[in-house]
């Protein structure tokens, strides 16, 4: 029978303390795996309780003295240490046991960050892994986890990395070019897999050119990209900039279908620039 911890705290002292002062050592093993059924050798006659404590786990069980007491397998299966205790009317006998996790990995927790992020930065994109056995417990033995990015376009990158106190961590680089890519972190037959999308960096080499459009000036980008040639989205803030004497003149212009296109006042002698965010564009000087 499995309690909470309250029933625990209680059962103990009904128990124990209801016991005489004789005592003993029990047999039983040193460490099992979890999960896996064990015996407890408890010396008397007649019948007596049978306590086992560890972490978040209390098992009580009505038990005959003088032979071998069962403990049925999946009965005990948080890793850790616990105490054993065998009391009676007249006697109580104690011991302890180590429950070490299942060394084979049965689930993979894979956490890769960011989900999204610019293309071709170094050391952009962090994958962690957690190697845990059947019953949840963390596999703390060294194991290789392999991680593999694949993005569109170039052939998979692959690093192996060996598990300390159960957990591998590697870093990767994002693409040159824009898409999703595939994230697997892979231990023994389990695997788990996450996508990151990778998206265009900050405008690159902005070029304008400048025609006269009645007594306006049409100001037109090239395709604007990135500096991996990666067209920049839609919606993307162009600004352009008028200078004529003492008067300024700016525009903010969504791109659309990779370029921006405005028409501002014609002021012979003016300077025109391009911008987006930080990154500068050519200047014109109109002189018509």
């Amino acid at each position: 029978m499995r309690v909470g911890i309250p029933a625990l705290v209680f059962g103990l002292a009904l128990g124990i303390t209801s016991a005489s002062a004789q005592s003993g050592d029990l047999n039983l093993p040193r460490s099992i795996q979890a999960g896996a059924a064990f015996s407890v050798q408890a010396g008397g006659s007649g019948k007596g309780t049978l306590y086992i404590v560890g972490p978040a786990q209390f098992i009580k069980q009505d038990v005959q003295l003088g032979g071998a007491i069962e403990v049925a397998a999946g009965a005990l299966y948080n890793a850790g240490h616990y105490s054993v205790w065998v009391t009676s009317d007249s006697s109580t006998q104690s011991g302890s046991i180590d429950v070490t996790p299942v060394q084979k990995p049965s689930d993979l927790t894979f956490i890769a960050k960011p989900s999204r992020l610019p293309v071709a930065l170094h050391n952009a994109i962090t994958g962690s892994a957690y190697v845990f056995d059947s019953y949840g417990n963390l596999i703390t033995k060294p194991m290789q986890v392999s991680f593999q990015l694949t993005n569109q376009g170039s052939a998979p990158e692959t690093r192996n990395v060996e598990t300390r106190n159960g957990a591998a961590w590697t870093q990767m680089d994002s693409a040159a070019r824009e898409g999703k890519a595939q994230f697997v972190a892979r231990v023994g037959d389990v695997s788990s897999i996450r996508i990151v999308g990778e998206v265009p960096g900050d405008p690159c080499n902005i070029k304008m050119s400048a025609r006269p459009a009645g007594n306006k000036i049409q100001l037109v980008t090239e395709p604007v990209k990135d500096c991996s040639g990666n067209a920049i989205s839609d919606g993307t803030i162009v600004t352009f900039t008028a200078t004529y004497g003492a008067e300024k003149t700016t525009v903010d212009v969504p791109l659309k279908k990779g370029i921006a296109s405005v028409e501002i006042p014609a002021h012979r002698g003016a300077t025109i620039s391009v911008a987006s965010g930080v990154v500068l564009g050519n200047q014109i000087r109109w002189a018509q």
